[in-house]
């Protein structure tokens, strides 16, 4: 474990925000506000309105008068196009600002901010030309006298919730395929994470989006995000966040019966055959693990290792272990940032603990890294795990590897299914048999082979069991964004009922 001490330059002073309304920013008046400290350097960095229900009132009114309107909801796809090819370009021109402020309020290296960064400008560049792909189908087989046509619309007004961990491609992986079918929307990115999600409503108006389709309401869950849940001008509500807090979301949801995207949490395996190419596979699971602290949904946070080779490999996973740098946040050659809050930190903490209490013995780590200006923990194994323990269960939301030997393909499966979440897994093996079985058996919607927490902007995501419910991404990413309608149309005369 390489620690690094902070040699980065913090701004001058603390950034002060508002939210953002029908085109214009406003600022955080009278209403409450929340300081923001950087995980990494623990000083603050910016402040934050809390937003009130009247503001999301107004935030939604809005969005509904640009749906309304039709500037956006009824335009040609071309204009959709050329504002989110805009939007792509605007990421890419103040790349450097927006990963700078990802980093000092999420934690995460400026590495991975700037990777994230690009890869959300390839979601706009995505959904720029899926906006003129959108379409909808025709049945010429129902005789002479009738025909058939299904069209997709937009469904009006979306309020989208963002999680702290990922505020920028999380927002990346849905706003564009919600513009790109006409919808107007109402977001509310994390108390903790708004910078990045602010400064974009600056670049979407330069692109050319219209006033009120774009509208951000900064404040904390139960207060704003509540209201939009249960909000009855609201269409879609899309969550990303905890298992827990999205069945709140669901059930606020059945105030309008409005559709739900929610994607939750995960307890990912990473599934190791002995056949695998193992230095590969160790250098994997050490990445999936310590990705963005552990603090990930898709993270791998459960290592189900072949039992004849589970020693050696883990040997081999720790000495990669060993050799991740950790620390200073905006250093380019760091891997490993910092965790979110120090509540959070507790929680990681001690499951490390309670790991220990159920009969897991710790391999590696356990504790927060000393002499770092932040809050950092370092990578973390647990062996001689048993798949019905907490630690194998529960998702943990940091680097701690619970660690579960296997004899058979049939128990690999087993342990991987016995869990309540399906958001994604990994399986490393040469044996392409075994990788297409395990592949088709088990429960997660991203699945990877032979790599981890890959993938761009054209295939679905989302999860299985309590990971959530729709897709988003891909053309079922903008699909999930529209309303469906069928349509019938009478050819020629009509025979008449009454004689």
């Amino acid at each position: 474990m390489d620690t690094q001490n902070s040699t980065a330059k913090l701004p001058a002073q603390v950034r002060k925000l508002g939210y953002y309304i029908d085109g214009a920013a406003r600022e955080a008046g009278d209403r409450k506000t929340l300081v923001r400290e950087a995980p990494g350097y623990l000083v603050p960095v910016s402040e934050v309105a809390l937003c009130t229900r009247q503001d999301l009132e107004e935030a939604v009114t809005a969005a509904r008068r640009a749906f309304d309107g039709g500037a956006w909801s009824r335009c040609d796809a071309v204009i959709r196009a050329k504002v989110l090819m805009a939007a792509a370009d605007g990421i890419r021109a103040r790349l450097e600002e927006l990963a700078y402020w990802e980093t000092l309020e999420t934690g995460k290296p400026i590495s991975q901010s700037r990777g994230e960064m690009e890869d959300a400008a390839g979601h706009y560049e995505f959904c720029a030309g899926a906006a003129r792909l959108l379409h909808g189908d025709s049945y010429n087989n129902q005789g002479e006298a009738l025909f058939g046509v299904v069209t997709r619309q937009p469904s009006g007004v979306v309020g989208l919730i963002t999680p702290w961990n990922f505020p920028f491609i999380v927002l990346a992986e849905r706003l564009p395929y919600i513009l790109a079918s006409g919808n107007s929307v109402v977001v509310k990115p994390s108390e903790l994470t708004s910078t990045t999600t602010l400064i974009f409503a600056d670049i979407l108006a330069e692109a050319g989006l219209p006033k009120g389709v774009y509208n951000v309401v900064t404040g904390t869950g139960p207060e704003v995000g509540q209201a939009m849940s249960e909000h009855m001008d609201i269409d879609i509500i899309s969550f990303t966040g905890s298992t827990a807090t999205g069945a709140l979301v669901l059930k606020a949801s059945a105030t309008n019966f409005k559709k739900a995207s929610l994607e939750l949490g995960g307890k990912n395996p990473q599934i190791v055959f002995a056949d695998a190419d193992l230095d590969a596979a160790a250098d994997g699971v050490a990445f999936a693990m310590c990705f963005n602290a552990g603090q990930c949904c898709v993270s791998g946070s459960r290592l189900v290792v072949e039992a004849s080779v589970a020693k050696g490999f883990v040997a081999r996973l720790k000495e990669k272990l060993a050799r991740v740098r950790i620390g200073d946040c905006l250093d380019p050659d760091t891997q490993l940032g910092a965790v979110v809050t120090p509540e959070h930190q507790a929680k990681i903490l001690s499951y490390v603990e309670l790991g220990q209490q159920e009969g897991a013995h710790l391999a590696l780590g356990g504790a927060a890294c000393e002499g770092l200006s932040g809050r950092f923990i370092q990578p973390t194994i647990l062996e001689n795990v048993r798949p019905e323990m907490r630690v194998a269960q529960e998702e943990i939301f940091g680097p701690v590897l619970s660690v579960i030997p296997f004899e058979t393909a049939e128990e690999a499966l087993q342990i991987a299914n016995d869990c309540p979440y399906g958001l994604a897994a990994s399986i490393w093996t040469k044996d392409i048999d075994k990788a297409l079985q395990l592949m088709r058996g088990v429960h997660s919607g991203r699945t990877w082979v032979n790599t981890t927490i890959a993938g761009g902007p054209g295939q679905p995501m989302g999860g299985f069991k309590q990971s959530g419910i729709g897709r988003e991404a891909g053309m079922l990413g903008i699909e999930e964004y529209t309303e469906v309608k069928s349509v019938h149309i009478a050819i020629g005369d009509r025979s008449p009922w009454v004689g």
